[in-house]
């Protein structure tokens, strides 16, 4: 039953950087961003939004929003944005910073125009030298879940074929830890683009017992021809017909592939979620105690919950899998966790940042049923 015992910890590990969104006056809106980026042009601005982004700062901090016991663990480098990037997160009593003095801090300069989909350009900084071994024993001492982010964005995290990455989730593994693999979305001509990512997952993916990518970069990794011609299309892929039988396709491979389940987010068409066999949910880190009769051989699709109010989509992925994770926490079944995450994602999307929104597990379940009454 819940709540009737201590709870767990969860650690939050791998990509964090500093995101700078320019806010673009709403009454203007886009329909190419070459009416916009134009040489010599002066754009009026209104105040420019700085927040911590990356999976450590938005699923790690939104975990922590939500109730659960979390330890970060990031990479920043000893300069300015570095500084900025803890002094956010000790307001939020978050600590868990790794210092590399011979790297800078990634940062990311978010591009939301009004009427187009968000560009990023992204410097990976010190995410670059992430390793297995910038985490400590001591601190997956008493963990019960292992949740690591972003390796797309992480150099020793996918070169020699992903070694270092299979390395460290082995490692989490034997010490009776579950484990959630999240993925970021990568550029095909940069060196992640050009990894070999199905090898990358086949060695990772038996360690990995909770796996939650969205649809562009499974697809991207898994099936590439099919992701060529959805963006020969245009426009969000994700809206595109069939998406959501594409992507049980994908989560199937995912499972033949060793991860135990598999919640794969399709953007306004909703999510898709996959669990494995019985022998397999068995093998869920032993301190999670997940109740594998309702985790065994599930599957099922959630749909998108509408937001009344979009201000931006920046991080809405990575607190839905914050919600999700803690569903799971506290026993849910998989089709409740998607449930949830789905809300949350809705929920996000009211602010400019990745945290404004959030709502707590209970207001979650009180607005789902107004949507149904709705």
């Amino acid at each position: 039953m819940k709540g009737l015992f201590p709870m767990k910890k969860i650690i939050s590990a791998g990509h964090i950087c500093l995101d700078m969104t320019p806010v673009f006056p709403t009454r203007h809106s886009y329909d190419r961003i070459g009416d916009l980026l134009v040489p010599g042009k002066l754009i009026r601005m209104e105040a420019a939004s700085v927040h911590t982004g990356g999976s450590v700062a938005n699923t790690g901090l939104a975990l922590k929003l939500l109730g659960n016991d979390v330890s970060l663990l990031g990479k920043v480098g000893k300069d300015a944005f570095g500084r900025i990037v803890e002094s956010i997160l000790a307001g939020y009593g978050a600590g868990g910073l790794i210092t590399d003095e011979h790297s800078s801090t990634s940062y990311s300069v978010v591009l939301a125009v009004p009427g187009m989909d968000r560009i990023f350009l992204h410097n990976p900084g010190a995410n670059d030298t992430f390793s297995a071994s910038d985490i400590p024993e001591e601190v997956l001492a008493d963990a019960a879940l292992f949740h690591f982010g972003y390796p797309t964005l992480m150099k020793r995290m996918y070169e020699e074929s992903g070694a270092e990455l299979q390395k460290m989730f082995r490692r989490v593994k034997e010490n009776g830890i579950a484990t959630s693999l999240d993925l970021a979305a990568v550029d095909p001509q940069s060196d992640a683009g050009q990894a070999e990512w199905q090898e990358i997952l086949a060695r990772t993916l038996p360690y990995v017992d909770f796996f939650v990518p969205s649809f562009e970069e499974l697809c991207y990794m898994l099936d590439r021809p099919c992701y060529d011609a959805l963006s020969a299309v245009g426009g969000d892929m994700t809206e595109q017909p069939g998406i959501l039988e594409k992507a049980d396709e994908l989560a199937r491979k995912c499972l033949d592939l060793g991860c135990g389940a598999v919640l794969v987010k399709c953007g306004l068409s909703g999510m898709v979620y996959r669990t494995g066999t019985r022998e397999r949910m068995s093998q869920v880190g032993s301190r999670l105690e997940l109740n594998t009769d309702i985790w065994e051989n599930q599957s099922g699709t959630q749909p998108c919950y509408r937001a009344e109010i979009v201000r931006s989509a920046t991080g809405a992925g990575d607190v839905s899998i914050a919600a999700f994770l803690t569903a799971l926490m506290n026993g849910e079944t998989p089709a409740e966790c998607a449930k949830l995450a789905a809300a949350e994602g809705a929920a996000s999307v009211s602010s400019y940042d990745a945290l404004g929104g959030i709502l707590s597990l209970d207001e979650l379940k009180q607005r789902i049923a107004e949507y149904k009454r709705g």
